[in-house]
């Protein structure tokens, strides 16, 4: 027997998160019919739509704020004169809970994957590169994550800064190779900024 049309929509909704397939989809589904009422429907379904109206990417870093320039780049506390690059907003969040780190960021919304048709375009470089012109800025460190696409994103930013006076560092390892930096501890993250070898 089919669900019926509008539970199927929700479930086919469920799925398009990542790591959510049919069966955990329908679980959803099943809960949010049987077990939430209207008000926390509506309470759910308010913070979507608030969430996506009024968060939106940083225009100097890329990271998600709901303010622009977003609190990090704004702060005259902040170390100006470092740049720690990462693969998503995700890494700054994780980063940012160690407090071990108090420069600015960048996010580059991903990693170089040309089998899955990320490429330069794709990738929030531009702005990096006007950004390592201001003469504030002594050092890049790429936080990119020790996977392929981490290290072939890593290697593509060291190739184009090469010429520029500039200190190229990447975060030491005590992050696992071919982890992502979003399921590191915060520890583990601190230690890997403090760790950084030239690159």
């Amino acid at each position: 027997m089919n669900y019926p049309q509008a539970l199927e929509n929700l479930i086919l909704e469920f799925m398009k998160y990542p790591g959510i397939g049919r069966k955990t989809a329908e679980r959803y589904a099943l809960f949010s019919v049987n077990k939430i009422d209207d008000d926390s429907a509506k309470a759910f379904s308010e913070a979507l739509l608030k969430v996506k109206s009024s968060i939106k990417q940083c225009s100097i870093c890329g990271h998600l704020t709901d303010v622009d320039p977003c609190s990090i780049c704004t702060n005259p506390h902040r170390n100006q004169t470092q740049i720690l690059v990462v693969e998503t907003a995700k890494d700054v969040f994780s980063i940012e809970k160690s407090g071990r780190y108090h420069g600015l960021y960048h996010v580059l919304n991903g990693a170089l994957s040309p089998m899955n048709g990320v490429g330069l375009d794709d990738l929030n470089f531009q702005s990096l590169w006007i950004r390592v012109q201001n003469d504030i800025v002594s050092e890049i460190i790429i936080a990119t994550s020790a996977t392929q696409e981490g290290e072939a994103t890593a290697m593509y930013i060291k190739r184009v800064l090469k010429d520029i006076e500039i200190k190229v560092s990447r975060i030491g390892y005590g992050v696992p190779v071919g982890g992502n930096l979003e399921f590191a501890d915060s520890e583990t993250l601190s230690r890997a900024i403090e760790n950084r070898r030239e690159f």
